[in-house]
């Protein structure tokens, strides 16, 4: 059977779940009819992950494993298995059996709704409030403001996508966290929906408080990429004046005489003239190549469902 849904998996040092996980899910999918690859990305563990990963490929044709040579995170394993993936609707959920597989036939459906992106939320989180669940929490509604996009949980791996939507976003550092977000420029449809999570039964987790400060700084990263890409033209042009008039004040005492007393003086204005200069022509034709990238893609839309509470979609041109 043709390849619809592929389920993405970063693992991470998780022998323990590995075969659970592969049952969990093959069970679900199975059950609902639904053709499907399973798709483990094993991201440089040190245990025995690998070898029953392999096991598990040669047992089951639809069992793909990608293995890093070393540990390169949990967004460069998405990244791999998302350009890997052949499905036309592409899953992402963690190894750790926190998610639930079960979830993923309601989240398939929502999508069949016409949404481009399905995110998980977990209602009722199993981890500890201090370390997870307040760092969580804290970093939600700062993202949210910062981007406008009000998602409840972002740090939630289960999600859903269509394909020809999530392979046109660029996914770097830690980014895995801001994949909503990141689809802004694109258009996506997102839905979000409640899911179960379960508490760790194996191992321990790979994350920790110092996750805070990667989140903050691909924060600034994103914020600079929405406000560049919304109106790209305006942005650029704005900063390429900024640096013309700063090139015209500099330029001054050289035309003008007033102020440049020595030739080292004129050298020190002429040099910041010109780099000033440079850097408007430069702004500026930045500015008009991202104007002519964004009219290729489209305007942004963000058609958003929240809360559970549906919103009447509007035909797509």
């Amino acid at each position: 059977m043709a390849v619809r849904y592929s389920i993405i998996v970063p693992i991470l040092n998780e022998e323990d779940s590995v075969g659970l996980l592969y049952s969990k899910v093959a069970n679900t999918m199975d059950g609902a009819g639904l053709p499907f690859e399973l798709i483990f990305v094993d991201d440089g563990s040190t245990d025995t992950s690998f070898q029953k990963l392999s096991e598990l490929a040669a047992a089951d044709s639809r069992v793909v494993v990608l293995k890093f040579r070393k540990n390169y995170g949990q967004t460069a394993a998405m990244t791999a298995g998302i350009e890997y993936a052949r499905g036309s609707v592409l899953v992402t959920m963690d190894g750790d059996l926190q998610n639930d597989p079960s979830d993923i036939p309601m989240m398939l459906a929502k999508i069949d709704e016409g949404y481009d992106m399905v995110i998980g939320w977990r209602i009722n989180r199993q981890d500890k409030w201090l370390s997870r669940k307040l760092p969580s929490m804290i970093a939600n509604r700062l993202i949210g403001k910062v981007t406008g996009l009000p998602v409840k949980d972002n740090g939630c791996s289960l999600k859903v996508y269509r394909a020809n939507v999530i392979k046109r976003v660029p996914l770097y550092s830690d980014m895995h966290r801001f994949i909503p977000a990141m689809t802004l420029p694109v258009g996506a449809r997102i839905a979000e929906v409640g899911v179960r999570h379960h508490a760790r039964q194996f191992g321990e987790s790979k994350y920790g408080l110092s996750r805070i400060f990667k989140v903050l700084l691909d924060l600034i990263a994103i914020k600079t990429l929405l406000l560049f890409a919304r109106r790209p033209m305006r942005r650029f042009t704005g900063l390429a004046a900024a640096s013309a008039v700063m090139a015209i004040l500099f330029s001054w005492p050289i035309l003008f005489g007033a102020g440049a007393t020595g030739s080292g003086s004129v050298m020190v204005y002429t040099s910041v003239a010109m780099l000033c200069g440079s850097l408007t022509l430069f702004l500026f034709l930045i500015g008009v190549v991202c104007a002519l990238i964004h009219r290729q893609i489209g305007p942004a839309e963000l058609y958003w469902l929240g809360d559970h509470s549906a919103r009447a979609l509007p035909e797509r041109n």
